[in-house]
């Protein structure tokens, strides 16, 4: 029988055939896809013709397009609906992988043509487009070692090889914990707990066959009952459980891990020429330097501190209030600063939460984008991977734009957070290719579903990078989409925030779940003017994961990391009632691969262009200016990774901004 990987897809789109697809399909289809990929290389390398773009540039581009789409499947499965099959596949793919990367990039031969185009690019009449592509591919193949010769060439190759394997290793340690934790709930467990939560444990439940209510590790279910548990006891256990994955004993501890990863990384950068990891690493983002980055983050984080203290002062004559003789701790902070909220703006998530219905806010993250970029969204009755997925078709004017792909609930074989992938991307070189974007997020399961405030930019947030990847107009898929600076990836998602907020977008989607009716101006109001609230908890458990992912890559690494993190928080005196966002045994960002090694302080360097970005639409009075929205998916949205970030920022907004609209927007400025 044919492998469906590897044959034409033939149904709507050319979705993949999910229907058809089994885990024992995909080991063959990685390793026809590879040997396809080492036949093209090869050709590549060994023709004897001059080197040109399209006969090398080009090519190379479209050499492993059968693994690109292999993979495109199976690592989106595998993230949102993993298997012990495909737990296990992925144990043996990264070394292939890895191995796969390595003889490419150290591929002499390949690298001459490489250079040869290089050197002759001024005569070659290369749009700028092409141009680009080619500076990044050589750049790519320097970073990656193709310079190197000897012993050293040999130990770069065995370093990536261990580090993929590492990487692999510490995701599904996470997961593993994350899956196997729960916490049985009595009926007066309940006591307090708002319904969406009680129904959020239920169906938790049930889904892990036990015969009552629990709490998981899911954000969208843990994070609800530590703001609204009485139980200080069980916020505690629960707590405890939260913060303790990855560093609980035995086979699923992250800790050697992470060591082992972080002198691999520095030893990689040695052998590359660099003083360090974050050298190597920062050389290609808008940032540049570490001390850029240490920059930023210190003019944020001492607002922020001196805002947090005040607070934890406020919760902690809370506690004090409650006749709890103790001191404020990390598993309290929630639970009094959401008595706190309501008593400042008389707002509380319960009241807030039936305005926030999944399905309403899908819809106006759709209806915003059709308002700033023209596109229509047709839902799709079509097979996916699991039962939750949703998908739709994108258009403008008519036109295909892309396949949306939604999976929006938490459940124990999806990895926890969310994110924004693309099961193809979208490009022109060899024909015209539309993408088939995914959304994954972890949203509680409920009948209606139900978000927070935060879920709901949550949902936001994802949808902006999917905006970039819907949106891009290039011709190479190694420029298309998110392929740009990791420090400025994040700046279409976080901007996409801000329509959430926008009141007319409120008036017409945030609609109470069951009466249908417009959330109250009263309440609109209490919900912007709280917008805010707490800020100085959040900044700060933000910075301080920045701060630590920075110092892990700069310098010597750490034998122990666990006493490094300690010895950096405690440098910046940490508030005693706030931990870090990711502690570095869960710290998935940085360890479970290199994309935000040295780079989780991405997100405010994005939110620095965000607030200024959205301070342009105020300025023009019109939050859909046609005009300003033109702008933004020309020089951005579209642009994928055609010119340098700083560039194309520079094209959109005429300027690079400062750091003072971030402070205004998370309302700081006061504290700086």
């Amino acid at each position: 029988m044919t492998n469906p990987l590897l044959a034409d897809w033939t149904g709507p789109f050319a979705l993949p055939p999910f229907a058809e697809i089994t885990d024992a399909d995909f080991g063959p289809a990685f390793d026809a896809a590879l040997a396809e990929g080492r036949a093209r290389i090869g050709a590549i390398a060994g023709d004897p013709s001059p080197a040109t773009f399209a006969n090398t540039i080009a090519a190379l581009e479209q050499a492993d397009a059968l693994l690109d789409r292999v993979s495109g499947v199976f690592y989106n499965l595998a993230g949102a609906d993993s298997t012990p099959e495909r737990e296990a596949l992925m144990r043996d793919l990264a070394p292939k992988m890895s191995a796969y990367s390595s003889e490419i990039v150290m591929n002499a031969a390949l690298f001459a043509r490489i250079e040869a185009v290089w050197e002759g690019r001024e005569t070659a009449d290369l749009t700028p487009e092409e141009m680009r592509v080619l500076m990044l591919y050589r750049r790519m193949f320097v970073r990656a070692g193709a310079q190197l010769t000897g012993a050293d060439r040999d130990r770069l190759t065995e370093v990536k090889s261990r580090l993929a394997v590492l990487g692999t290793q510490f995701t599904q340690n996470l997961l593993a914990d994350e899956r196997s934790w729960f916490m049985d709930l009595a009926e007066a467990d309940l006591e307090g707990l708002p319904g969406f939560v009680v129904a959020a444990a239920r169906a938790a439940g049930a889904e892990r066959g036990r015969p009552g209510p629990v709490v998981t590790l899911s954000r969208s279910l843990i994070v609800p009952f530590l703001q609204f548990s009485p139980r200080r006891d069980l916020r505690e256990r629960a707590f405890a459980a939260w913060a303790a994955r990855g560093a609980n004993g035995g086979e699923t501890d992250n800790r050697g891990i992470a060591a082992e990863i972080l002198a691999l990384r520095a030893e990689r950068a040695s052998l590359l020429g660099y003083p360090d990891f974050a050298s190597y690493k920062l050389e290609t983002e808008m940032a540049k330097s570490p001390d850029a980055v240490r920059d930023l983050l210190m003019r944020v984080w001492a607002p922020a501190k001196r805002q947090a203290d005040s607070d934890a002062q406020a919760l902690a004559g809370m506690l004090a209030e409650d006749g709890i003789n103790d001191a404020l701790r990390p598993h309290d902070w929630r639970y009094y600063a959401e008595k706190r909220r309501k008593a400042l703006h008389d707002l509380d998530e319960a009241e807030l939460k039936p305005f926030f219905r999944l399905e309403n806010m899908i819809e106006a993250a759709f209806d915003c984008a059709h308002r700033l970029f023209g596109l229509e969204f047709r839902p799709l009755d079509v097979a996916l991977y699991h039962p939750d997925a949703r998908a739709w078709e994108v258009t403008r004017d008519g036109r295909h734009m892309a396949v949306f792909i939604g999976d929006y609930f938490a459940r124990a074989s999806k990895r926890s957070g969310a994110w924004c992938s693309a099961m193809r991307s979208q490009k022109k070189l060899g024909g015209e290719v539309r993408p088939i974007v995914v959304n994954i997020c972890n949203f509680a399961k409920g009948d209606p579903a139900l978000l927070s405030y935060d879920d709901a930019r949550t949902l936001f947030h994802e949808f902006g990078h999917a905006l970039h990847q819907m949106l891009s107009d290039v011709t190479h898929g190694f420029i298309s989409g998110t392929s740009v600076a990791r420090d400025f990836v994040e700046l279409p998602s976080q901007l996409y925030e801000h329509w959430l907020e926008v009141p007319e977008v409120l008036a017409k989607h945030a609609r109470h779940a069951e009466t249908g009716a417009a959330m109250p101006q009263d309440l609109l109001d209490r919900l912007l003017a709280a917008r805010t609230y707490d800020q100085g908890f959040a900044t700060v458990e933000y910075v301080a994961s920045a701060l630590v992912d920075l110092a892990f890559h700069e310098g010597a690494p750490p034998a122990d990391p666990m006493a490094r993190q300690a010895e950096v928080l405690a440098e910046l005196g940490m508030p005693e009632a706030i931990v870090m966002r990711h502690a570095t045994p869960h710290f998935a960002h940085v360890f479970s691969g290199d994309g935000y090694s040295s780079g989780y302080y991405s997100y405010m360097w994005s939110e620095v262009m965000d607030a200024d970005a959205f301070a342009g639409f105020e300025e023009a009075g019109d939050p859909f200016d046609p005009e300003l929205a033109a702008k933004l998916e020309r020089h951005i949205l579209s642009a994928g990774g055609s010119e340098e970030a700083d560039a194309l920022y520079t094209a959109f907004r005429g300027r690079m901004p400062g750091v003072e609209a971030l402070l205004r927007g998370r309302g700081l400025a006061d504290a700086a």
